[in-house]
């Protein structure tokens, strides 16, 4: 089987404190992740889960939760209709740089069908994920969020 991993990395004017709650509440997660709410109680085995209009759109397992320096789940998104599919996974690393933070996503163990070569989408991971952490570099540096794009 041929598994790949997609690696995004950016660099956000912040702390790693206000990152890290960017990441695991939902009073953020809803405005810069396509409005999707995110639940879990943030320790490792737990489970976490996005949702959107009160529908679990993806879900995982957390394999490791280092508050402000590192959070790693397992990642099974509902609507691709694999049953019984090998859960990819996502990590985030925070790293320090005085007033900046470098985040560093690296989502793992992708299946085909997991990246899309389309330039107008944010179908696929590697189109969703820069979308998503753009919205949160924008959130967190400027209290806004970008316009809403449709394609």
């Amino acid at each position: 089987m041929n598994h790949t991993e997609f690696v995004y990395v950016t660099y956000i004017a912040t702390t790693p404190k206000k990152l890290w709650e960017a990441l695991t509440s939902s009073e953020y997660t809803e405005k810069y992740f396509f409005g999707s709410s995110i639940n879990s109680n943030w320790h490792e085995g737990a489970e976490v889960t996005y949702s959107r209009n009160g529908k679990v759109t993806d879900y995982g397992q957390i394999v490791k939760c280092e508050p402000y320096q590192e959070l790693s789940y397992t990642w099974t998104y509902v609507g691709d209709g694999v049953e019984g599919k090998e859960p990819s996974r996502v990590t985030f690393k925070l790293i320090s740089l005085n007033e900046t933070v470098k985040l560093v996503l690296r989502h793992e163990n992708l299946q085909p069908g997991d990246l899309v070569d389309k330039e107008d989408t944010f179908e696929g991971l590697n189109n969703g994920w820069p979308a998503i952490l753009s919205n949160l570099k924008s959130l967190l540096e400027t209290g806004e969020t970008m316009p809403a794009i449709s394609i």
